[in-house]
């Protein structure tokens, strides 16, 4: 069996998630404790809300990194396994680096802060838009390279794309692939991701990578802007740069781990966004879900 280890991105939370793992867990309680050392007050943020709060993206996206480390390491300590390949979906790579000791917690957790701070600063709120849109992904990809203003933001599946950019690159977009018979769903989002509208982000988060200390993986992390695997810790600077204004190439992600040898795919943290997409994109293959007490104790191999 070689396990691929899957991280979850931005929306994938909730509430009191990782209480139960914390609970049960003292890998898991550890991970919190550490949170609560590094960032203080958000602990109480993710156990208790308000849901408004836990959805800020300053907050969401170490809470999502706090949630999903918790829920791996309780997963190795339990079940001693160790995964082949690691990968997450933009703010879920940062996890994965964790997860392959390339990162430590704590940096982590201070990078996505910052990281969710410039990317919601970055544009004005309603100057960015994104939508999700059904279809063969080559006529999204086209019709955006004819549009201003709009590019793929997340391959996330064979008929799924996500467009990402300014509100009126997005708007035209969305009327170009409805007149060729896609459809076009707009999402409720705080900001336009992996866009170039992320530049100052980019910018602003390039220098805390450069200084910060990471070491090379445990196993092959693949990267979101090339679907590639990475033990490269000099790299890495650069790849989380760029991942912020590149596309999640999502698709070809899962498509490399299976050519690699993956074929259990276990997704960390809370939600079953990644499996839902894996099982869209691989069918045959086999998927897990480990983010509470009750996953982690009845894992099979």
């Amino acid at each position: 069996m070689k396990i691929a280890a899957l991280f979850p991105g931005q929306g994938s939370h909730s509430v009191g998630m990782g209480a139960d793992l914390t609970a049960a867990f003292p890998e898991a309680a550890e991970v919190y404790t550490q949170v609560e050392h590094v960032l203080p007050g958000l602990r109480a943020v993710i156990e208790q809300g308000p849901p408004d709060d836990l959805t800020l993206t300053a907050n969401q996206q170490p809470a999502l990194v706090a949630a999903s480390v918790a829920a791996y390491r309780a997963w190795r300590a339990h079940t001693g396994l160790t995964p082949a390949f690691a990968a997450g979906h933009s703010l879920g790579e940062y996890s994965a680096l964790v997860a392959a000791d390339a990162l430590s917690l704590g940096d982590a957790l201070r990078l996505t802060r910052r990281r969710g701070e410039l990317m919601q600063a970055a544009v004005p709120v309603g100057a960015g838009a994104m939508s999700a849109v059904m279809g063969d992904p080559a006529v999204v990809a086209a019709i955006c390279a004819d549009t201003d203003g709009v590019q793929p933001a997340n391959f996330n599946a064979p008929t799924q794309t996500v467009i990402s950019g300014t509100k009126e690159g997005v708007e035209a977009a969305n009327a170009a692939l409805k007149a060729r018979g896609l459809k076009a769903i707009p999402l409720k989002v705080s900001a336009p991701f992996h866009c170039p509208l992320m530049d100052p982000a980019a910018s602003g988060l390039a220098p805390d990578l450069q200084t910060t200390a990471f070491a090379p993986p445990a196993f092959p992390v693949y990267a979101n802007v090339t679907a590639q695997p990475n033990t490269d810790p000099t790299a890495l600077p650069g790849l989380l740069t760029e991942q912020i204004t590149g596309a999640v190439r999502w698709v070809e992600t899962i498509q490399a781990l299976a050519a690699a040898g993956a074929d259990v795919f276990v997704e960390f943290g809370p939600g079953t966004v990644l499996t839902g997409l894996v099982k869209r994109i691989l069918p045959e293959v086999r998927t897990l879900n480990v983010g509470t007490a009750a996953q982690v104790q009845d894992f099979t191999r």
